[in-house]
């Protein structure tokens, strides 16, 4: 075996999204101010920072206003302003517009930016780099390294070059040992490190269940004359049933580009229910449709989003580091952002981090960022709007959002509900029987407005390495055929928003077979949360592999 070189820092940072850069960005402030010298490095399974990043996305700036307050003068790319917000209800012919009035003010995106938020982690890359923090894609850390206590003491990478029979190839490079006295886990929703560490140190015991939606997106350019730089589009109902929690958003940005896209939240209960394809129908909605003829389709994404909120936010230390961004779940559901939040939960852990290394602490629990959490406008954020998921999945879309809605103003005034009420199921565990469920028809994609999955996952610049292990394991390679296609008529194929998973004619004894498609993986994760077996875990793939993602 091959002997794995070992780099040591102050500080490892895996991920390199909004709340790992923020962090990367805020130790070497304190470094700087304090006279004080912290060595930090940030490692990023993607090929470049920012080819993993997708998201609407409408921002708030007020993290980033802390973090860095001159950001305009540095040519951060927060271009386009919101100017007009609207907010539909759509019905299968037609819709109807909610007054901006009656919304409670949180709802308000005016003061907000519509931008690509890969694109603003790429500048927030330059701004780390120029600092003297050493970032790494390319690299995805595939195992946690633990001292003689069981404190975290670093990450490793994964091996390169191994082939898709688990044997060293020609081209086989050892991973790399990255040791740190304290290592923050920025990896986003449902990383593989991420999920490990919470079921180690129990940090989810006094939370409620994680719940999760999925977000697909496309990236449009569109006729000039129909283009209104700064509005921003929310729409709930149809294509959904009322019982089917979910709803599309509508950006336009700058250069007549839009992004468009769909979140439907995975604890639905009909395993015949396809996210890709409620979105595709979704696009020939009269409100939207007129919008896209004659524009061309540019990208396409889908990533998995935390949904559970406040209540549903782990412990955020353990010993030897801690949880930030979405690896701990900072989404504010009702106003679909997390940037603000997952940003701020970087420059906390950051400082509690610095505050450690100064102190000659290494490998002990950062028990201030868990402090400092509580005592932030993150957690304001949260508490406020902690009944809304709960109270839709409890009484579906009309009752629920409506005493949500009010709870919302109530919080506004200070008066909100005094009790947190509880999520129930995990997302896999909502899926009738097959048996008891209603099949689901969708039109056939135009090739114009709504498209199939190949020709999409081909836009989003995925690739991996094909002479590679398979990176989504099954526990038992027996259980889709045998238990989940009589049950559920296996929704794997259906929930994939990339065509990973198919049920095909077994050629050789007949039957059925279940097929892995790996090289089509987007890394949304839907299958590492949905799947009612709990049979799928995601794990990272060899380095740089998975979407390209130019400006999602």
């Amino acid at each position: 075996m091959s002997e794995r070189e070992a780099m040591e820092f102050d500080v490892v940072v895996v991920g390199a999204g909004p709340a790992g850069l923020s962090a990367a960005i805020r130790l070497k402030q304190l470094a700087a101010a304090n006279d004080h010298d912290i060595t930090v490095c940030v490692i990023e399974k993607g090929s470049e920072v920012g080819a993993h990043i997708l998201s609407g996305a409408v921002i708030d700036p007020i993290a980033l206003n802390e973090l860095i307050p001159d950001w305009k003068e540095k040519g951060a790319p927060l271009n386009t302003p919101v100017t007009d917000d609207r907010f539909l209800y759509l019905t299968e012919t037609g819709s109807l517009r909610v007054p901006n009035v009656v919304m409670p003010p949180l709802m308000n995106n005016h003061g907000n930016y519509i931008i690509s938020l890969g694109n603003l982690c790429r500048w927030l890359a330059t701004q780390a780099e120029s600092m003297g923090i050493e970032i790494y894609p390319g690299f995805a850390a595939a195992e946690v390294l633990y001292d003689e206590k069981g404190a975290v003491r670093g990450v490793a990478t994964g091996d390169m070059g191994v082939g898709r029979d688990g044997e060293k190839t020609d081209h086989f490079e050892p991973g790399i040992e990255l040791h740190a006295k304290y290592t923050l886990i920025a990896e986003g929703v449902r990383g593989s490190l991420a999920k490990l560490l919470i079921a180690k140190y129990d940090l989810a015991k006094d939370s409620d269940v994680p719940k999760f939606g999925i977000g697909i997106k496309e990236l449009w350019e569109i006729d000039p004359a129909k283009h209104k730089a700064g509005m921003v589009m929310h729409t709930m109902g149809w294509p959904l049933d009322s019982s089917t929690g979910g709803g599309s958003f509508v950006y336009h940005l700058e250069n007549n580009q839009v992004a468009i896209g769909f979140v439907l939240h995975l604890n639905y209960k009909n395993p015949y229910l396809s996210p890709f394809d409620e979105f595709q129908r979704f696009k020939h909605h009269p409100a939207i449709q007129p919008m896209l003829e004659g524009g061309r389709r540019i990208s396409y994404g889908a990533r998995a989003i935390t949904e559970g909120g406040f209540q549903s936010v782990p412990k955020l230390t353990f010993p030897g580091g801690a949880l930030i961004g979405c690896s701990a779940g900072f989404v504010n559901l009702p106003r679909i952002k997390g940037s603000h939040n997952a940003m701020k939960s970087g420059m906390l852990a950051a400082e509690a981090a610095f505050a450690a290394v100064k102190a000659g602490r290494t490998h002990d629990e950062l028990v201030d960022y868990g402090t400092a959490y509580k005592q932030s406008w993150i957690y304001k954020d949260l508490k406020r709007v902690r009944n809304v998921k709960p109270l839709w999945s409890k009484l579906g879309l009309h009752m629920g959002l409506a005493i949500g809605g009010l709870d919302m103003w109530m919080n506004q005034l200070g008066i909100g509900l005094p009790f947190t009420l509880s999520h129930g199921k995990t997302d896999d565990a909502t899926l009738l029987p097959a048996s008891k469920a209603k099949p689901i028809a969708y039109p056939k994609p135009d090739g114009k407005i709504s498209f199939d999955k190949l020709s999409s996952v081909f836009i989003s610049n995925t690739n991996h390495e094909e002479n590679q292990p398979i990176h989504l394991k099954l526990t038992d390679p027996s259980i889709p055929i045998a238990v989940n296609l009589p049950l559920w008529a296996e929704p794997a194929q259906r929930y994939c928003p990339a065509g990973v998973y198919e049920v095909v004619d077994n050629e050789a004894g007949g039957g059925k077979r279940f097929q892995i498609n790996a090289q089509n993986c987007v890394h949304c994760k839907t299958c590492d949360i949905k799947d009612p077996s709990r049979n799928i875990t995601w794990t990272v793939p060899q380095g740089g592999g998975g979407p390209n993602y130019p400006n999602m």
